[in-house]
């Protein structure tokens, strides 16, 4: 046996080396090779479970009936140091400053406004007390809190940052809390008093005429929905007048056109010549160009400010969870606002925290095989993972629950098949030439959209705590 002295260079052990060298064995034989592997890759549930619709012309138009639903946003606010301050502007988002044209009066408003400070457990108005002042919540959160049918005090709604009551105020009747807000955390408001409106002197004309009108528009018939109604008799006896009707439409409904993720793929015409056995090298580019333009598609889907469906929930299916962490009480809540619903998204870590709060509680939540998945469930209700949803930097994120398809008034994905060149539906690879270096060029486009039917096919539970248990 000649043994190798491990002193001596390279050059000089390959000369004594008796046997053919494993690294030299390997030009002759052939390796099993796996396909290029990607870790950015996930399950996108999102674009497997949504039903995809074809979109002619790249425009979906979701015709909607004529609701009379006004202004019931959230309110944005500044500050400077520990001084709050609402933006005048975003007083429109109050129904009954909705659409009212003068800034110069919105301004007047918001320095009218005062703010304060209540810490958890404090009673910002109380039920049966007088309601005279306009409430903006600018950080925190509050609970509604009503009489239960057996005298017991029951949890109405839960209120947060941008939320707002007792605009009704500003009708100028009185009236008194049907309520009573509790501090849940520590929270900052700004109040606006009722007889602050009549310090306005010459602007209070104008905007009493606004407010006049608004409560004339709010008083037409409409569903609970804020839809305008549909007048229908029923349970009369005899020949009564029948009423007459029609079912009135929106005048401009929301039409969502089709949004493009899209790249250039560039593969050396040696490589895509020479280097093709056993695997196609541009077909591998092209593989994983597509898997990072999907990822990028979903990813859009829920956090594209114009399309996506955290930004496009309808301000009244969004919910706050009770104390934080996701509860299964939380869960419910957010599953109860509509019916039929398919599926819920979250955040992996959310859906552990979900698991942690039904475990303190002995709740031990069910599973579902879904596609060759298990994954869990609430009420028989899938709980999607989604590393799309974002986390805060304060470890807060959102849980998303929705009907979809057509047929169901739900949540919809669009998309345009057949387009040239197409290698998946609405998915193209389109051949931009070879350029003096001898590199070839692809240019690879994803198109897609998102559309809600009706709002409340889907819903967002907000502010969940992920690091709390």
């Amino acid at each position: 046996m000649t043994v190798t002295d491990p002193g001596l260079a390279p050059e000089e052990a390959e000369q004594q080396r008796q046997s053919l060298s494993t690294a030299s064995a390997r030009n002759l034989a052939s390796t099993t090779k796996s396909t290029p592997q990607m870790q950015g890759i996930s399950p996108r549930w999102l674009l497997r479970k949504l039903p995809w619709v074809t979109t002619q012309a790249g425009t979906y138009r979701v015709n909607r009936r004529l609701t009379y639903a006004l202004g019931d946003g959230r309110v944005s606010f500044t500050s400077t140091g520990a001084d709050v301050r609402v933006i005048p502007q975003e007083l429109r988002e109050l129904p009954v400053l909705r659409d009212f044209p003068d800034d110069d009066v919105l301004t007047a408003l918001a320095d009218r406004f005062r703010q304060r400070e209540f810490r958890p457990g404090d009673v910002l108005v109380s039920s049966g007390d007088r309601a005279d002042e306009v409430y903006l919540i600018a950080h925190g959160k509050v609970n509604k809190l009503g009489q239960g049918k057996y005298g017991d005090e029951t949890v109405l709604d839960t209120l947060a940052d941008g939320d707002h009551f007792g605009d009704e105020v500003m009708y100028g009747d009185e009236v008194e809390w049907d309520f009573t807000i509790k501090a849940v955390t520590p929270v900052i408001v700004l109040a606006l008093p009722w007889r602050a409106l009549r310090e306005l002197n010459g602007q209070a004309d104008a905007l009493r005429a606004h407010i006049d009108g608004f409560a004339r528009a709010a008083g037409k018939p409409q569903n609970k929905h804020g839809e305008a109604a549909i007048e229908i008799a029923s349970g009369h006896e005899g020949e009564p007048d029948l009423p007459t009707t029609y079912v009135d439409y929106e005048l401009a409904p929301r039409e969502y056109e089709l949004e493009v993720a899209q790249t250039v793929l560039r593969v050396h015409s040696r490589v895509a010549d020479l280097y093709n056995h056993p695997m196609n090298q541009t077909e591998q580019q092209l593989r994983l160009t597509i898997e990072a333009l999907r990822e990028r598609q979903e990813h859009e889907m829920l956090n594209n400010r114009r399309i996506g469906l955290l930004h496009n929930a309808d301000l009244k299916q969004r919910i706050h969870t009770r104390s934080g962490p996701p509860t299964p009480d939380d869960l419910d809540e957010l599953v109860s606002r509509r019916r039929k619903t398919a599926f819920m998204l979250a955040h992996p870590r959310a859906i552990a925290a979900f698991g942690r709060e039904a475990s303190k509680r002995g709740l031990y939540p069910g599973t579902a095989n879904v596609d060759g998945t298990q994954v869990v469930t609430w009420r028989g209700v899938p709980l999607l993972p989604s590393n799309k949803i974002p986390i805060t930097p304060q470890g807060t994120t959102s849980i998303l629950a929705m009907r979809v398809g057509e047929k169901d008034n739900g949540v919809i994905g669009l998309h345009q098949p057949g387009i040239p060149d197409e290698v998946q539906p609405s998915l193209n690879a389109r051949f931009m030439g070879i350029n003096e270096k001898a590199i070839v060029s692809y240019l690879v486009s994803a198109y897609y959209s998102v559309a809600v039917l009706v709002p409340d096919a889907l819903g967002v539970l907000e502010h969940v705590e992920i690091g709390r248990s």
